[in-house]
């Protein structure tokens, strides 16, 4: 049994990658440039673009679960492929934003929303991993950081459940090789809540190094963000990061209640790439 892997490239596919090769587990790795990806020596490489559907026949070839990255356009066709080539389960990284009202229009939840309802559509039986925010969002601040400038936000006291890409890994694999995760939906968070401010004082702390926070308006974020993103997509992380402000994070399903091991924190992610936020 082969296990393809979309997204192998990032930091939780190539984690997922490792974890299933060391198990003995048959693994395909892809990624639309297959030319660069790093696996281990034995897992295989193939091209796949997600939407670009002439790419599916060839990579899904012989394989029986997939775990699989957002992407609406050609998932119709992706799923009609996987069906035809005997894929029997698919475990999709998705995203706590598709349980938020306006779900549908919204231009972030919308993605992996649109993926979540084709796939449940479809003859295939499905595992559905929603994380809420990832500890490696904060790398956003790192040329800031590492070039000593404030840290300008609109909400920092929005308050977030960051989640370790390697626990999110932990729960991939076991939702590809165990049993007790197949075919559920499932939202997933870290075990702490932490406001933007507060994970600033833990990078703080571990840099040794103090790091200015600078309170900006809404308007002035959004023009800021606006700049490196579509501006629909500003809008709708400012307007979640404003709700966030006003209520506690709320802590679900964790390594701790899925597998029984205690989840990676924040500080421990802060630690492992400390190095990232130094100056270049």
């Amino acid at each position: 049994m082969t296990i393809l892997i979309t997204g192998a490239r990032g930091r939780v596919g190539q984690a997922v990658i490792y974890r299933l090769h060391s198990a003995g587990i048959s693994v395909r790795a892809a990624s639309a440039n297959p030319a660069e990806l790093t696996v281990p020596a034995g897992v295989e490489v193939a091209e796949l673009g997600l939407n670009r559907p002439e790419t599916f026949e060839a990579v899904l070839r012989g394989v029986r679960q997939v775990f699989l990255y957002p992407e609406p356009d050609g998932i119709d066709a992706f799923i009609k492929t996987a069906e035809a080539a005997g894929v029997e389960h698919v475990v999709l990284l998705s995203s706590s934003s598709v349980l938020d009202p306006g779900a549908e229009t919204d231009p972030l939840a919308s993605h992996s929303l649109k993926v979540e309802q084709a796939l449940a559509s479809s003859d295939l039986t499905c595992t559905f991993l929603r994380p809420d925010a990832f500890a490696s969002n904060a790398l956003g601040w790192a040329y800031f950081i590492g070039q000593n400038l404030p840290i300008q936000l609109a909400y920092p006291d929005a308050d977030i459940t960051p989640i370790h890409s390697e626990d999110l890994a932990d729960i991939a694999v076991e939702a590809l090789s165990g049993g007790s995760l197949k075919g559920r939906s499932i939202t997933l968070t870290g075990a702490q809540s932490l406001t933007f401010r507060e994970q600033l004082a833990v990078l703080s702390e571990v840099l040794e190094r103090d790091i200015l926070v600078v309170k900006i308006t809404h308007a002035e974020a959004e023009q800021q963000m606006s700049q490196y993103m579509p501006a629909p997509m500003a809008a709708s992380l400012l307007a979640l990061w404003s709700a966030a402000s006003a209520r506690p994070a709320a802590i679900a399903d964790t390594t701790q209640t899925l597998l029984g091991k205690p989840a990676r924190s924040f500080q421990q992610w802060a630690r492992e790439n400390a190095a990232a936020f130094t100056q270049r």
